[in-house]
C-alpha cells in the first residue's frame, strides 16, 4: 500500500492555554470544583512545561460548552466532524492530484461522537463521491485508531490492487467535554484538541514512494479501565490512570522489537508530555514531531500520528528512507507500522 498524499485540518479558532485557564477559573461549574481540583486545573494549564501552547477547538467561545447537556455535545460532534473531515481529505485529494469521484473506498475513524450512519457517510455527500464508494468506519479503538484503519485499508487494497483508497481520522474531542473532581477528567480538559487528518493510498506506487507495511498490534484487555471512555449522565467521560505513560511505554517497546530494521525516525502519538517523555525512555530516538504536534495542537487523539507524520514529509530528508510509527490508547492496545522507500 502507497502513499499519495496525506493533509490535517484543525478548526478556525485555536486557544492559548492560559486563554482556557481565563475562561474556566471564573466559571461557576468550576467553582463547583473543589479547591483542589481548582489548583490542579490551574497549575497545569498555566505551566510552562506541559509541553502544549495552543489548541484549536470547534466552539464558538470557550465560555458556551460548559452549559451543553449530552444532547448538545453530539449535536456539536455531529455538525463539526464531517466538514472538518471533508476539508482535509478535499486538501489530501488535491495533492495527489484526484478528484472525489475517483476514490472507490473511504475508511474513517473516530471516537468522540456517534453518528448512523457514521461520519463518513456524510464526507461521501459532502464531497460528491460514488454512490458505489465502499464506505467503512471504526469507532471505539480512541487515540491509537488511525493505524488500525490504515491496516484496514491495506485489506481492501490486497483484495483490490487497482482502487483508490482514502483513511480519515476525525475527532471533536471539545464535545467529550465534561468537569468533576476526578484528576484524570481535568487532565483531559487540559490535554485534548480538534483536529483531521486524512491519507490517499493506492496499491501500486512509483520508484520513491512510501510503502505502509509491518502493521503489529498489541492488545492489553486487562488493562482495559486505565484508559477509556465511559458513560456518565449520557456524556462521555475520559477515564486515565497515572500509570498510562508507563503503560504506554511498555507496550511501544515491546511493538518497537517487531521492527524490520532500525528506521530514520520514530514518529508517535502524542498523548501527552508524560506520555512522550515514558517513550523517548525506552526508544532510542528524540520524538521531535510529536512534540512539536503536541505544542501547537495538544492531544487530538487519533489524528496526532498523521500529523506527525504530515511534518516529518514536509522536511523533505531525502535520506530517510524507513519511519516507524506508533498510537496506542483504549483497548488498551497499540499499534505500529513502518512506512518505507
Amino acid at each position: 500500500m502507497y502513499l499519495r498524499s496525506i493533509a490535517t485540518r484543525v478548526p478556525t479558532r485555536s486557544y492559548t492555554q492560559e486563554s482556557c485557564w481565563e475562561a474556566l477559573k471564573n466559571n461557576p461549574l468550576v467553582d463547583e470544583l473543589n479547591p483542589r481540583s481548582k489548583l490542579l486545573l490551574g497549575k497545569i494549564l498555566t505551566s510552562k512545561t506541559s509541553g502544549i501552547s495552543t489548541r484549536f477547538l470547534a466552539l464558538d467561545t470557550l465560555e458556551s460548552v460548559f452549559d451543553y447537556d449530552a444532547e448538545q455535545l453530539n449535536r456539536d460532534f455531529e455538525r463539526e466532524a464531517p466538514p472538518l473531515a471533508a476539508s482535509a481529505l478535499t486538501d489530501a485529494l488535491e495533492k495527489a492530484g484526484l478528484v472525489a469521484e475517483e476514490i472507490d473506498a473511504l475508511f474513517v475513524c473516530t471516537c468522540t461522537g456517534y453518528l448512523c450512519p457514521g461520519v463518513s457517510s456524510y464526507i461521501a455527500e459532502i464531497l460528491g463521491m460514488r454512490p458505489d464508494i465502499y464506505l467503512a468506519d471504526l469507532v471505539g479503538l480512541g487515540c491509537g485508531a488511525a493505524i488500525p484503519t490504515m491496516r484496514a485499508a491495506q485489506g481492501y487494497l490486497a483484495a483490490n490492487p487497482d482502487a483508490i483508497v482514502a483513511t480519515v481520522a476525525v475527532e471533536v474531542c471539545s464535545a467529550a467535554f465534561f468537569v468533576d473532581d476526578d484528576p484524570s477528567v481535568l487532565i483531559s480538559l487540559c490535554l485534548f484538541g480538534d483536529g483531521a487528518a486524512a491519507a490517499i493510498w493506492s496499491g501500486e506506487g512509483k520508484p520513491g514512494d512510501w510503502k505502509a507495511e509491518n502493521f503489529t498490534t498489541l492488545h492489553r484487555p486487562e488493562q482495559r479501565e486505565k484508559i477509556r471512555f465511559i458513560n456518565s449522565a449520557g456524556k462521555l467521560k475520559n477515564q486515565l490512570h497515572r500509570t498510562v505513560p508507563a503503560l504506554a511505554a511498555d507496550a511501544v517497546s515491546e511493538l518497537f522489537k517487531k521492527r524490520s530494521s532500525d528506521p530514520d525516525q520514530v514518529l508517535a502519538h502524542t498523548g501527552g508530555r508524560d506520555v512522550l517523555d515514558a517513550l523517548e525512555a525506552v526508544l532510542p530516538y528524540a520524538l521531535t514531531e510529536s512534540r512539536e504536534v503536541l505544542k501547537t495542537y495538544g492531544n487530538m487523539s487519533s489524528p496526532c500520528i498523521l500529523f506527525a507524520l504530515e511534518k516529518r514529509l514536509q522536511q523533505q530528508r531525502p535520506g530517510d528512507q524507513q519511519l516507524w510509527l506508533t498510537a496506542f490508547g483504549a483497548g488498551f492496545a497499540a499499534h505500529a507500522c513502518e512506512l518505507s522507500r
